[in-house]
């Protein structure tokens, strides 16, 4: 028997974005309150001299993988760097905490780059399972790993 497990570690931060050549009201920069979710899967450590004996990973050590990217993006503004909008960060007037990405910054584009940046850095024993991204309360988007094989 396997014993696979998922855990799930949640994460909030206050960002702000615009998405340039939107045809709606997302268009002009907003803010939102987000919550991203991270569930890795694995199976718990068997080794009685392991001192994560029971764990598939300490909760303390996949907050210390996502934290960099929670920090970066908090209080931040998050714009697309291949649009029009690099002309704001060029002035830099308006922003201290201007984030310049190589995509246009939606849910979903942020959750692929969320998951790039969080596979690579987990323990070999454990797996990226999924991820959700809570934008409003009643809007999220989700990255699973078995669709993206």
């Amino acid at each position: 028997m396997q014993n696979i497990i998922r855990i799930t570690k949640e994460f909030n931060f206050e960002m702000a974005h615009a998405l340039f050549g939107y045809d709606g009201p997302c268009k002009n920069i907003h803010g939102h309150s987000y919550q991203l979710s991270v569930t890795i899967k694995g199976k718990p450590i068997s080794d009685p001299n392991d001192h994560k004996q029971g764990m598939i990973m300490d909760f303390s050590d996949l907050k210390a993988i996502v934290m960099p990217i929670i920090n970066e993006l908090d209080h931040s503004t998050i714009l697309n760097g291949n649009s029009e909008h690099k002309k704001l960060a060029e002035k830099n007037i308006l922003f201290d905490k201007l984030v310049l990405v190589n995509y246009q910054p939606t849910c979903e584009n942020m959750l692929i780059d969320i998951a790039k940046r969080i596979k690579d850095k987990l323990p070999e024993q454990t797996q990226l399972h999924h991820l959700n991204l809570r934008e409003t309360p009643s809007s999220y988007a989700e990255w699973y790993a078995d669709d993206n094989i």
